[in-house]
């Protein structure tokens, strides 16, 4: 496959089957037989959690038959302390530690967090409140409908009569339902493809219940991302962050329309991890960045913020049968996109025709390569007989030959957090970059004009 990294055997098995957000919903449990309501009569609280105040000790008084020389021990005491307190204040009053304000104090749910590139302390209840204030306007739920109903058997095993996305009569609406994110005042909506393709007619919610009827203005060839397009102006639009500078155990928020029904619903969590890649639905997502603040079907499209309300991923698939394994796609692959589509131009990924091999210790021990990161070009035609260099691409125009290691894009380093299908992505095609090569044994600087990625990779 061009510009696909080949994976090593072990990384081509998931011990986790990966769900999509996007309906159509799931039955949910029944919840008052799962928990949410206690069958238990109410308990009166234990007497233990109502303890009584301490009782004050009290100092016997001395009496005189406590003799005049503890008179005279406590009266030189307390002269001595009165001279060393003295003392101790002309000192600090010399050096100026007097006049200097007192540092605040450590709040003890504060976190560090590298939002705005700069680590900085915040209180992570007023950064969610504040998160959620300043985003939660930009986060849409998307409707999406494909023809007529589908019927469900009433005798069947997944039929449930109290769970509210069945209708009464044994149909459900084969509808679907995801998240969006306003990223331009002008009505243009950010979200995943598998929310809006196949879908025959789309309707966009606001946050306040406004509704538009919405159109798909374009498809990503690369990653799961689609743009969608309202007749509307004057929204709210979400600020866009960066992506490249996350790190792991950063705060983040989650804002989407989990099971189709919560619209705007907030959650917290932190990055648990970056440049992951999964397979779900067939199609293999790479860069990805992992989370574990709570996403549910419903949240696919839906906006993954850091504390400073800043977009910095598009949530788009859950690890099924997992507590806190989500995964977004980083923003920064999505930049171009938005870029093509305000312009009025068509979606269009770049590429340079490449078949490569992420390159890690492992891999540099392995096959005895003088680094131990970068993109190793294939230096031989694979099983199939596919080429390592496509015949007529870019990276043949150029001159990049099969054994040859990308080590940099420009200034960019290539390595486990800067993929090269990662970096390409955020250009477009027709650009013009340079790429730092190494063969055999020297460093050769090779310009490449990016083309247009095929529909069919």
């Amino acid at each position: 496959m061009t510009d696909r990294p080949v994976s090593d055997p072990s990384d081509e098995t998931h011990p986790h089957d990966l769900a999509s957000f996007s309906p159509p919903p799931e039955p949910r449990p029944d919840w008052s037989a799962s928990g949410w309501i206690d069958p238990e009569p109410a308990r009166p609280t234990p007497e233990h959690w109502f303890e009584t105040a301490p009782t004050a000790r009290v100092q016997p008084t001395p009496t005189a038959k406590s003799g005049a020389g503890t008179g005279v021990v406590l009266s030189a005491a307390l002269l001595s302390a009165v001279l060393a307190s003295g003392g101790t204040f002309i000192t600090l009053s010399a050096t100026g530690a007097l006049d200097r304000p007192a540092a605040p104090a450590a709040s003890s749910n504060a976190l560090s967090t590298s939002a705005g590139r700069q680590p900085i302390t915040i209180d992570e209840s007023s950064a969610i409140i504040n998160v959620a204030a300043k985003a939660g306007p930009a986060v849409v739920r998307i409707t999406t409908e494909t023809g007529a109903a589908a019927t469900v058997d009433p005798n069947s095993p997944s039929f449930d009569p109290n769970n509210p996305f069945f209708d009464p009569n044994g149909a459900i609406p084969s509808d679907g339902v995801g998240s969006g994110l306003i990223f331009d005042s002008n009505g243009w909506i950010l979200t995943n493809r598998h929310v809006v393709t196949g879908s025959d007619k789309l309707t966009v919610e606001l946050k306040d219940g406004t509704q538009y009827s919405g159109t798909v203005y374009g498809i990503d060839t690369l990653t799961d991302l689609a743009i969608v397009k309202i007749d509307a102006t004057g929204l709210t639009a979400a600020t866009l962050g960066d992506s490249d500078a996350l790190k792991v155990g950063e705060l983040v928020v989650a804002i989407g329309s989990p099971l189709g029904t919560f619209s705007n619903t907030v959650t917290s969590g932190i990055v648990s991890a970056t440049g992951r890649q999964i397979t779900t639905q067939g199609s293999q997502l790479d860069n990805l960045i992992q989370t574990d603040a709570a996403i549910n079907p419903g949240n696919s499209g839906g906006p993954l913020l850091d504390a400073t309300g800043a977009v910095i991923g598009i949530n788009t698939a859950i690890a099924r049968d997992s507590t806190g394994i989500g995964f977004s796609i980083p923003v920064n692959i999505a930049k171009p996109l938005m870029e093509q589509a305000k312009a009025g131009k068509q979606l269009a990924r770049p590429y340079i025709g490449v078949r490569y091999t992420p390159i890690d210790k492992q891999v540099a021990k392995t096959e005895s390569l003088p680094v131990d990161e970068g993109a190793w070009v294939s230096p031989k035609a694979d099983s199939t007989g596919q080429p390592a260099i496509t015949p007529g691409s870019p990276a043949e125009a150029a001159g990049i030959k099969p054994g040859d290691i990308i080590v940099a894009i420009g200034d960019t380093k290539i390595d486990t957090e800067h993929p090269l299908n990662a970096v390409l992505a955020q250009n477009a095609p027709g650009d013009k970059i340079d790429l730092k090569v190494l063969r055999d044994g020297k460093t050769l600087t090779i310009s490449v004009t990016l083309g247009t990625r095929p529909d069919n990779l």
